[in-house]
This record gives C-alpha cells, structure tokens and sequence, in this order.
C-alpha cells in the first residue's frame, strides 16, 4: 500500500509521501538510541510537565487534527473530535499518576530476611527504545494510549503508523517535539510493513507493541521472539453483547447500535454479536433492527451524519464477503446488506443486522469490520457463554443483565479481556485494556500499561558489615 492520504468519502487521492531510505531508517535509529540515554535520568516532574503541554497544544489544535483524521480514514467529525480529547486526557491521567504507578515497591524486612538482605526494592527501569506499529482505525488515540505510558516511564518511540494515516502520523511526532521533548525522544517514521522487521531486529529497539490484524501481530511477535524482545499484542475482536431477561431492553437496544457502528463499525472493541434470551430477542431484535436503519449515512465532515466510509475500498470488499456468504447459506438481512446507491464514488456500506447465523457461515468465526450486526437467539445463560466463548477472539464483552449471581457467573466465564455490564465496552486511562486467545497479549492503559515496558529491577543489599545497611 502507498503511503498517502485518499480520502475514502470519495477515493480522491489527496497527497503522497515517499518513503524513508535505509540510510534515513538507520538516522532515525541512532537519533532514538541517544536521545533515549539521555531521556531515561530526567525525573517524573520534567517528564509531566512535558506531556501536559503536549495535551495542551492537541486541546488546542482538537478541530484541525479531528478533520485530518476524518479526511484520512473517514470517521464522523464529532467522533474525531472526542477522539482528540480522550488523548489529551490520558496524556494528563498518565502525567499525574505516573510517579505514583512507579514508585519503589519495598517488601516488609521479615519476608527477605531469609535471602541474607537487610533490606530490599522493587525499582521500575525504562526498556529503551520502544517500536509501535499502529492502525487506522483509531490514529491519535491508539497511539497515545502507547506513548503517554512510554514516555513517562522514560522511553523512546518509533511510530510505525498505517500507511493511510500519513498526515496524523506526521502530526503526532511534531507534537510531542512542539511540547518540548527533546529531538528524537518520539519519531514518526514513514515506513511500509516490509521495513518492519528489519527496525525490530535492530539492537537499538528494546520492545514492540503492535495493535492491529492477527496476520501483523503473528508477524511481528515472530521477529520478536526470534530476537527475544518483549512485545505486547492487540489483536482483533469479535465481542459478544449479551441481553438476558432482567435487562432494560429498551435501553440496552439503544447503546447496542453505538456500541456496533462505532467508529463506522472499524473498532476492535465494538459488540459485534448479539446473543440475545429468547424471552427478548424479539423486543430487541424489532428494537436494533430499526435504530440501525435509521442512521444517516453519508458525508463524515457533516455534523449530521452517523456512519461515516470505510477506511478502505478493500475492507469494504471484506465486509460484503462475509455478508454475501451469510445470506448465501442462509441468514437474514433484516436491514442494510449492500452499498448506498447514492454514495458510490465512496466506501460506504449500510448498516446491516443478521438472524439466522450458523456455525458454517464465515461470519459466524470471523470480525467483521464495519457496521454489521449478528443477532443470535439464546436459550439460557449457558447457551449465552457457550455462543459467547464460541469465537477465536476474547478481547471484551458487554452483558446486559440486573441479576447479581448472573453478573459474577459472566465474570467467571466469560473469556475475554473484559466485562461490561449494561453499558458498552470503552477503554479508559485508568483501567487496564488487553485481550486473550487471538485477540493478542500483555494489557495497555492503567499501571499495567505503563510496567509494560519497564525493566522490573530488584534491588538487594546484604545484611551485616559493610554492606551499607
């Protein structure tokens, strides 16, 4: 894929980029590993006060970046524009809490004695230069949700940003260099995928991490073990949102089409099967079915419109696969199924909802990105985490029930990263985010996000003379 931005509401290429050289990739290597050694000895109040001006200029320049953003990979203004502020949020809960969330750990006298210790500490260390290879989906935050953590546990990072991103790729490294972070500290590199591996190789770069396909994440864990360097994974999701009979169905109809076309329905973490009781399936199968029709489609720079292209002509095409080999073996398009006829010179597609899923049809195993819903009916609350369960995928879930012994049997079932009841799932700074099974490892945000990439250092000193004590 060519570096460019095109902007997917009408396929008009608007500007390319070339690509970075050898010789630029090995300048910009250098420039991270020095800039590092001399980043990781600043303290957590020089490393803040950094990031809190670099929230403060994305407040301020929140419009223009929003319709970068929406310009490149065709998400609705407003919701680039609440994109750009959960960053600059997480920027200030990161520069806030980061000291605290790395402060020494020191274990009681009594429980190190026995190793010959007067005392000892846990002590949280900076990898080093840190690779993040993103996706379009989210462009500001999910590289944010990297770099905020990172660079105030005294990383530098490289960002490998989807080659259909450019523009907020390049904007993203001018920030955090207009905030004040010294020169190389965090650099955007115009690269293709095919220039991953060999960066990752690099004995400069200490770590990866990587949000995006099963097929990137499988290839870039490869090179990482191969190399033995630390790697954290978000992977795909095929999240289930389950209605059982105590719930507010009206209610849970409702957030149920937020929580599937989401960001034109481009979101790892958007409820994508709805396993429903068959005490409400009806109710809230009519419910969905006709708020899901009656979103707007169209312009994404509009302050009207609901759903916004697909990023890609080819993720279109992939959505209407999956589609197309539902319907053939047998499911039900209740709305949507197929192209708007008066928006084809862009990526549209209609919001669409499914019955009559089975375990043959494609999308009954694989995610489908974009604004279609599966709808399956649910004898009991075993069948519910049986079909939730039933997926290759566990990033989150969203349960809608009041039923307090059903709560925790969820929580006790269901694999996935995460369990949201009766609301939608959302990754918040102070609340770990990650997945299990295909949908990747290790967990960004929260304290867990930021010793991601720490070196855990213990620190040992003997007891008797001379040993400092």
């Amino acid at each position: 894929m060519p570096i460019a931005t095109v902007n997917p509401a009408n396929g008009e290429t608007l500007k390319t980029f070339d690509e970075l050289d050898a010789g630029q990739i090995e300048q910009r290597l250098a420039a991270a590993h020095a800039a590092f050694r001399a980043y990781r000895t600043t303290g957590f109040a020089e490393r803040a006060r950094l990031l809190d001006r670099a929230a403060e200029l994305l407040d301020q320049e929140r419009d223009d970046i929003a319709r970068t953003m929406t310009i490149e990979m065709g998400k609705p203004l407003a919701a680039a524009r609440a994109e750009a502020a959960k960053c600059a949020k997480a920027m200030r809960w990161y520069a806030r809490n980061a000291e605290e969330l790395l402060a020494d750990e020191h274990p009681a006298q009594a429980e190190v004695a026995d190793s010959g210790a007067s005392r000892a500490r846990v002590h949280y260390r900076p990898l080093g230069v840190v690779l993040a290879v993103m996706p379009w989906n989210f462009p500001l935050w999910q590289v944010v949700r990297f770099a905020a953590p990172a660079l105030m546990a005294g990383n530098a990072g490289l960002l490998k940003h989807a080659s259909n991103v450019p523009q907020t790729a390049l904007y993203l490294g001018d920030l955090f260099r207009r905030a004040g972070f010294p020169d190389a500290v965090f650099q955007t590199l115009l690269v293709s995928s095919r220039a991953v591996e060999g960066i990752l190789r690099d004995p400069r770069v200490a770590a990866a991490t990587l949000t995006g396909s099963e097929p990137a994440g499988r290839a870039v864990a490869a090179v990482a073990g191969d190399e033995v360097k630390k790697t954290v994974l978000e992977l795909g999701g095929s999240d289930p949102f389950v209605v059982m009979p105590s719930a507010d169905v009206a209610r849970a109809a409702e957030v149920a089409v937020t929580a599937r076309v989401q960001n034109n329905g481009q979101s790892c973490i958007a409820a994508k099967r709805f396993l429903v009781h068959a005490d409400v399936h009806e109710e809230f199968t009519r419910a969905f079915t006709a708020r899901m029709a009656a979103l707007t489609v169209g312009d994404p720079l509009s302050e009207s419109t609901d759903v916004g292209p697909l990023a890609t002509e080819q993720g279109r095409a992939d959505v209407e696969a999956l589609v197309e080999d539902a319907v053939g073996r047998g499911a039900t398009a209740l709305c949507g199924g197929r192209r708007p006829q008066d928006l084809a010179r862009g990526w549209f597609y209609e919001p669409t909802v499914l019955t009559g899923i089975t375990p043959e049809m494609r999308i009954h195993r694989e995610e489908a990105f974009g604004p279609v819903a599966t709808v399956y009916r649910v004898r009991d609350l075993d069948h519910a985490v049986e079909l939730a369960n039933d997926t290759p995928f566990g990033l989150s879930s969203n349960v809608w029930t009041r039923d307090e012994a059903e709560q925790e049997r969820f929580v006790r079932d269901i694999e996935a990263g995460g369990v949201f009841f009766n609301g939608m799932t959302a990754s918040h700074p102070a609340l770990p985010f990650g997945g299990v099974k295909r949908s990747g490892y290790g967990r960004e945000l929260s304290g867990h996000g930021i010793r991601e990439f720490c070196n855990v250092t213990t620190v040992w000193y003997a007891a008797g003379p001379g040993s400092g004590s």
